[in-house]
């Protein structure tokens, strides 16, 4: 994980300005803004930023619940994360679970939430550490294999739905990406296609790899909160509720995320990285 660069978003959102669309400017903790925005319109789609606290989780998810309260709004699509239905002790996804709730208690709202799988954008983060050690490290347990997905397929997918309105009441949908990898097998993916085939994957400890978020400008209790979701996904806490049919898989697998995204980034094209898929 890391912190955001909104820089492709604010250039997106001019473009969707001059096609008609009215843009807002709001921080997520400003619900009168947030009705301001919802207002009149038939769907939203709704997210929490990267956790800087849980105290900050519970403020957004307070005003987008607010918000949602006060403009009468029918319909919504929440970006949530698998492994949501654990209530704590999961680091950023039991703020997801709280944001679930309260969202699940706003009468007359249609909700559905998107549990996706671990972003596969997640791994642009080791692509200094490559750089400049030679290793990709990370706290997941090598060997333990997890949903991953690109974040353009959750893009497509919330898209899909806000179109058709085809949910009612409250439901779930979790995301799972093409495939569920270990951190081993994604660091061969990657070695293969920048050309570095003796690429290893390390799993760090975890008060390494939190005071290497630190580092990277995650605050302090950011960081711990993504120690304790790496902890949870390596005990077997978080996983997905649901079955791999077709109906929660997408179609981008690792190797053409890697082609698309990875590789470019890695090769200092970042520009064609930040257009095809977000990190979180």
């Amino acid at each position: 994980m890391q912190p955001r660069d909104w820089s492709g978003a604010f250039r997106n959102l001019r473009a969707v300005g001059t096609q008609g669309a009215e843009a807002f400017t709001a921080t997520v903790s400003d619900a009168a803004a947030l009705t301001k925005a919802f207002s009149g319109a038939r769907a939203a789609y709704m997210m929490l930023p990267p956790a800087k606290s849980r105290e900050d989780q519970e403020r957004w998810s307070d005003a987008i619940a607010k918000a949602v309260t006060e403009s009468g709004l029918r319909y919504a699509v929440h970006l949530s994360a698998y492994g949501a239905q654990v209530p704590e002790g999961t680091g950023p996804v039991a703020g997801l679970h709280s944001s679930e709730q309260k969202l699940n208690a706003i009468s007359g709202l249609n909700i559905l939430h998107l549990r996706a799988a671990y972003f596969m954008e997640n791994n642009l983060a080791a692509i200094g550490m490559i750089h400049g050690m030679g290793i990709f490290g990370n706290a997941l347990l090598p060997d333990l294999k997890v949903p991953m997905i690109a974040t353009r397929d959750v893009g497509d997918y919330a898209a899909q739905r806000l179109l058709h309105l085809d949910f009612s009441g409250r439901q779930t949908r979790e995301l799972l990406g093409e495939r569920d990898l270990s951190m081993t097998e994604a660091t061969a993916v990657i070695a293969r296609r920048i050309g570095k085939p003796d690429l290893c994957y390390e799993q760090f400890p975890y008060d390494q790899v939190q005071q290497v978020l630190t580092q990277m400008g995650v605050p302090p209790k950011g960081a711990a909160l993504y120690i304790e979701m790496y902890k949870a996904i390596n005990a077997g806490v978080l996983v997905p509720l649901e079955p791999r049919p077709p109906e929660n898989s997408t179609p981008t697998s690792f190797e053409q995320f890697v082609q698309d995204v990875f590789a470019p980034a890695y090769h200092g094209n970042v520009a064609t990285a930040s257009e095809s898929g977000g990190t979180s």
